[in-house]
């Protein structure tokens, strides 16, 4: 799909939360958003054909977010899980609605990605994590475990000026504020793969600039993506949201793909 047609999907409604009542609950936080930026036929053939790709100016966005997780809980139990999670994603939208397509996911609970793998399908893998602070910067590692060859990730980063929250039609909200997710299973045999969707409902994101310092990444690779040594087209930080999480549910069968977006 175009750049042009990607630009007039609507952006806020998925800000909206949806009627009913949440299957989990969650707190994220000490986010840092970097993101490249790749041209879309690289890309494309990473994303399933059920989805399209999400353009920003005609190039697509990938991102990796290393963050805290907190409080991590279905509804129905009153105490959750804290674990360290990095994830990497690019940006889709399927039939009208804008979410992330996960490449991977790194949790550094065992029974998180278990139980993310059996009741979402998404590609979690269990990693040692690590995140500290010395002064105004903070690193955060992470090494996928049983990985050959290593998969690693190292960022040290300082956090800037607060931006406060993202209007829509900025790159900011584009980049930040997503609230569907897709999951596609293999359909096999050449048929069309089982599209799960997600929603997740939170305030929007209070962001700050970010400087990152240093960096190491072997999560583009494996997920095949080209290793990159420039610079980071965005980097940006949040303290932090309270999350309400939704679904899965099973979208109704794909039609047949458009093509390339």
């Amino acid at each position: 799909m175009s750049d042009a047609s990607c630009l007039a999907l609507d952006r806020v409604s998925p800000c909206r939360r949806p009627e009913g009542r949440a299957a989990g609950h969650q707190t994220w936080e000490n986010l840092l958003f970097v993101h490249y930026t790749f041209p879309a036929e690289v890309v494309r053939p990473l994303v399933p054909a059920d989805l399209d790709l999400d353009l920003w100016r005609g190039e697509a966005w990938v991102g990796i977010v290393p963050f805290e997780m907190k409080h991590i809980r279905p509804a129905f139990v009153p105490i959750g899980l804290d674990f360290l999670e990095t994830n990497l994603r690019t940006y889709v939208h399927r039939r009208g609605e804008p979410g992330v397509f996960f490449f991977s996911l790194e949790a550094s609970s065992l029974l998180a990605v278990e139980a993310a793998r059996f009741g979402w399908g998404l590609p979690y893998f269990h990693a040692d994590m690590s995140t500290t602070r010395e002064g105004d910067r903070v690193r955060y590692e992470t090494r996928r475990r049983g990985a050959s060859p290593p998969v690693r990730a190292t960022f040290e980063y300082s956090v800037g000026a607060a931006l406060g929250t993202s209007q829509a039609g900025t790159l900011e909200h584009f980049l930040l504020e997503r609230y569907y997710l897709f999951t596609v299973t293999n359909g096999g045999d050449g048929k069309p793969g089982r599209v799960g969707k997600g929603q997740v409902h939170h305030l929007a994101y209070p962001a700050h600039e970010a400087t990152l310092h240093a960096t190491h990444d072997d999560l583009m690779v494996a997920a095949g993506l080209p290793r990159t040594e420039r610079a980071p087209s965005a980097v940006h930080f949040s303290p932090g949201v309270e999350v309400e999480v939704f679904g899965p549910w099973d979208e109704p069968e794909a039609a047949e793909p458009d093509g390339p977006a």
